[in-house]
Order: C-alpha cells, then sequence, then structure tokens
C-alpha cells in the first residue's frame, strides 16, 4: 500500500521518512518503466517537502518573500531527487539538505549584492558550488575547504574567502512596514518589531540529520556510552560502571567520538555547534 496516500508527510517522523525514502529509492532504482520511475520520484519529493520547506522558513526574515524561497527550496528536491544514487549508501536527507540550504543560498546571492565581491571570487563560489554538491554525493558530507581547494586547484585562502562571501546579498530594512512600502500595517509595526527569536529546534533538526548516519557508522560500544550519557543522562562515572571501564577511559572515549564527528560533519559550524 502507498503510505504517502494515506499519511500526511507533515505528520511523518524523521525515522519513518527516512525509511519510506530509501524504500522508494530501491524500488526506482530497479524499475526499468519511465512512467513508474516518474511516480516513485515525485513520491519521494513529496514525502520531503516539509523538509524543503522548513529549510526555507530558516531564511524567512532575510528579505526575500517566504513565497520565492519555498519555491527555490521545492525545486532543489527536485533537482536532488534526480541527481541522488543511492547505490552509494548514503541517506538521502544528509545529501539533500546541504543542497537545498546551498540553493536558497545561491538565491540570497543571486538577488543582489550589498557588497559585491571580486569577479574571481564570484567565479571561485559559482565552481565551488557545483563541486560541493558533487563531493557531497561522492563523501556521504559536507567536503572540507581543503577537499574543496584540492580539486579545484585553488587555494584554500580563495575557497575560505568565496564561502565567506555568502551573506553579501542586499538585506530588507528592519525599518520597513510590515506588508510592504505600498501596504503599510495599520499599526505602524516594522520588520525589526516582529522580529521573533532564532528557533534552536532548526539547527537541532539539521544537525539530527546530517548525524544520524555519522552515528550509525560507530561502533557498538561508542554508541552505547553516547546513549547512556546523553539519553539517560548518566554521570562519565556512572557510564564507566555500565560498561566496565574507569571515569577517566570514558571522558577519552567521548572526545574521540566527537572528534571523529567533527571530522565528519566537515565544514558546517551550525550543525557542529548544534551537535
Amino acid at each position: 500500500m502507498n503510505t504517502t496516500s494515506v499519511l500526511d508527510p507533515e505528520d511523518i517522523d524523521d525515522r519513518t521518512r527516512s525509511t519510506r525514502t530509501k524504500d522508494l529509492f530501491e524500488a526506482r532504482s530497479a524499475s526499468e518503466d519511465p512512467q513508474e520511475r516518474r511516480q516513485l520520484a515525485e513520491e519521494i519529493v513529496t514525502i520531503n517537502l516539509p523538509v524543503a520547506d522548513s529549510l526555507a522558513q530558516r531564511y524567512s526574515a532575510r528579505g526575500l518573500p517566504i513565497e520565492d524561497l519555498m519555491q527555490e527550496a521545492r525545486l532543489a528536491l527536485v533537482r536532488v531527487v534526480e541527481s541522488f544514487r543511492p547505490e552509494y549508501g548514503h541517506d538521502f536527507l544528509s545529501y539533500a539538505v546541504p543542497s537545498i540550504l546551498g540553493a536558497l543560498r545561491k538565491q540570497f546571492r543571486d538577488s543582489g549584492w550589498t557588497v559585491r565581491p571580486p569577479r574571481r571570487i564570484q567565479e571561485a563560489q559559482q565552481a565551488i558550488n557545483q563541486t560541493r554538491s558533487d563531493l557531497l554525493q561522492e563523501l556521504g558530507r559536507e567536503p572540507r575547504v581543503s577537499e574543496l581547494a584540492a580539486t579545484l586547484d585553488l587555494d584554500e585562502e580563495t575557497v575560505i574567502e568565496a564561502l565567506s562571501a555568502d551573506g553579501c546579498y542586499t538585506p530588507a530594512s528592519l525599518d520597513r512596514p510590515v506588508g510592504g512600502e505600498g501596504d503599510a500595517d495599520p499599526g505602524g509595526r516594522t520588520l525589526g518589531s516582529v522580529l521573533g527569536s532564532e528557533d534552536p529546534d532548526f539547527a537541532s533538526c539539521e544537525a539530527r540529520v546530517v548525524l544520524r548516519p555519522l552515528l550509525s557508522r560507530l561502533e557498538d560500544r561508542d554508541r552505547t556510552v553516547l546513549k547512556l550519557r546523553f539519553v539517560d543522562g548518566l554521570t562519565q562515572r556512572e557510564v564507566g560502571e555500565e560498561i566496565g571501564v574507569t571515569q577517566m577511559q570514558v571522558s577519552r572515549i567521548l572526545s574521540r567520538i566527537f572528534n571523529t564527528l567533527r571530522d565528519e560533519v566537515g565544514e558546517m559550524p551550525e550543525i557542529a555547534q548544534a551537535s
């Protein structure tokens, strides 16, 4: 039975979405019927639309209409579904989320510059965006600066400068009336007066999506240590008693795990902090 015809994609939890997406990709890879492959691709897009919309919402207060951002995020999702190669064995969302975020950032770059970077940086950005997407799928994680530089034959300083220039888009004034210049809010509210605080759940959701496949590759004991420490809330000493090691050894195990995860996450500081 087609589960997405019964369940609203908004009501599907992360684990169910990941499992269902994997099953759909496997069915699509096995099918030789073009029409069936298109239908399966559409179902993959549908079940993952809430993820794309959630990522678009992250940029809703930065000067571009939310409708445009959601459209760009959804188009990026469609492109990612077509380009994803399940035979690599990576989790789909660990590839899709950074790709959609990259498309949203490009939307801001294309909308205009507050400070226009040198042409060499703009050209480097274009090359980095394409290479970043290719390496992301090949590696199953965000490529590091050193990997981007080596692939593109650029120095790391240029890559860092190009990545840092992502925020040079034209922002909306916080003094702009709610509703736009031609449709001022009757109460005189401005964008600045209605901005809320950053929702930590966004970073937490993104961290879970990226970290899930990484955690699955850890050794059983390492996953047990993480569960005892951060899910069950045990102290390091109590964790050590559970697995038969000293508190100092638990501390070293945790440090090793964190270093491994940081290396795997690569150039994604928001997720690294959220983890």
